[in-house]
């Protein structure tokens, strides 16, 4: 006879894969035929002994290939060992850590920073340490999922604005006494930037708060990096997972906010340290990220190719300028269809379902990276053309899909 909790998770099971929302972990190994030393290499991985074309990862700009970054991670793990150890206030925090939060501080203009394991622990920590049930915060509709679980943890009232509109922002924040405002710099899942600036000015002008969710923009926007975005932004998270091509997160503010975590955030006081060979190659990703502002630009001109492609082909783009280039197809059953029948072609994307997204709004997540080779673009927007027509979604144009998705 099965246990409470077996009958539980079978049953539950079952119907997210009627549904077709179960997840799965896919094994994928290296593409041992491609010369990762070679810039004009596409990013490839292998699954099940054949090799795809990847354009789900967010390693933007191709740095977690780059030899000189391998060679930094090898010599902080010679250096420093491949662990911290402990937590940062017992033994965890060295002067790899120290030297990163500086090179953060030097980049952005705040006056300190904070280290956690990932974007998601970062997030999370910050909202249920910062806020409590006398708080009010404002955020975009369409914030991350870790920005809600720790805003429900800590108690704060949440009132949500509609997504990017600064009129709705502009009425909670006149409505309520707000503590902050929540946004993020580039949408993770539309892939549309938020107005820093004006929301800035609204947080100036109301008494709060602006906090930014900056995964997807750290190294990648020019808009306010070189020091200008603590003129800004008053509480910033970076991560070092997407653009960076390695490990680990920051929240970056003053150093009053900084102190006050090191004193009270959970995640950080009970969890080991970010390993300083990570800390150091975070670093060197840092540094060689500004240094070859190339990498910028090239991701520029495959964004720019990518979306001229699609128009050609009336494949039906939500009209993101960044990497992130969704398609919505609305049905989870048909974007697992479409998704399958492009690795089929050896192009692998994301098939994103609920509740990444909400229900009837399921898409695929096209990214591109600056590591992508022109020859490898223009065969994805062709396989993405013939595979939309024959399943039958419809091919419409870039404007018709943003307004149907507002």
């Amino acid at each position: 006879m099965s246990s409470l909790l077996e009958t539980k998770i079978a049953a539950r099971q079952h119907a997210l894969r009627e549904q077709g929302l179960l997840r799965q972990r896919k094994v994928l190994g290296v593409d041992h035929a491609i010369n990762t030393n070679a810039s004009t290499s596409s990013p490839r991985f292998v699954f099940e002994g054949r090799a795809y074309v990847n354009f789900s990862s967010n390693d933007y700009l191709g740095l977690s290939r780059v030899p000189e970054l391998v060679e930094a991670l090898h010599l902080g793990a010679q250096t420093y060992g491949v662990g911290s150890g402990a937590s940062p206030l017992v033994t965890g925090y060295s002067d790899a850590h120290l030297a990163l939060e500086r090179e953060l501080c030097a980049l952005t203009g705040h006056e300190a920073a904070l280290l956690f394991c990932s974007g998601f622990s970062a997030n999370t920590a910050l909202m249920k340490t910062l806020f409590d049930q006398h708080d009010i915060v404002v955020a975009d509709k369409l914030v991350h999922a870790s920005i809600i679980y720790g805003l429900q943890d800590s108690g704060a009232q949440l009132k949500r604005f509609l997504h990017n509109s600064l009129e709705s922002a502009e009425r909670l924040l006149a409505r309520h006494h707000s503590s902050a405002l929540i946004t993020e710099s580039v949408f993770s899942m539309d892939g549309d930037c938020a107005p820093i600036s004006e929301l800035s000015a609204l947080c100036r002008q109301h008494h709060a708060w602006l906090v930014v969710d900056d995964a997807h923009g750290f190294a990648v926007l020019d808009g306010y990096k070189k020091a200008e975005a603590a003129k800004l932004i008053d509480v910033q998270v970076v991560t070092f997972g997407k653009a960076l091509g390695c490990q680990g997160a920051a929240v970056l503010g003053s150093q009053a906010l900084i102190d006050f975590l090191v004193s009270n955030a959970r995640e950080y006081i009970y969890s080991t340290a970010l390993s300083p060979a990570n800390a150091a190659l975070a670093l060197a990703a840092t540094q060689y990220s500004t240094a070859h502002p190339e990498l910028q630009q090239k991701l520029l001109e495959n964004i720019a190719l990518f979306k001229q492609l699609c128009r050609e082909a009336n494949v039906p783009l939500l009209g993101s300028d960044t990497a992130i280039q969704p398609l919505i197809i609305g049905d989870a059953r048909q974007t697992l269809q479409v998704a399958e029948e492009l690795r089929a072609a050896g192009i692998w994307v994301g098939a994103i379902r609920p509740p990444t997204v909400p229900v009837g709004s399921a898409r695929l997540r096209i990214t591109l990276t600056a590591a992508h080779a022109a020859e490898d673009i223009a065969t994805c927007v062709a396989q993405l053309a013939q595979v939309l027509s024959r399943v039958g979604v419809p091919l419409v144009t870039e404007r018709q899909a943003a307004d149907e998705h507002r």
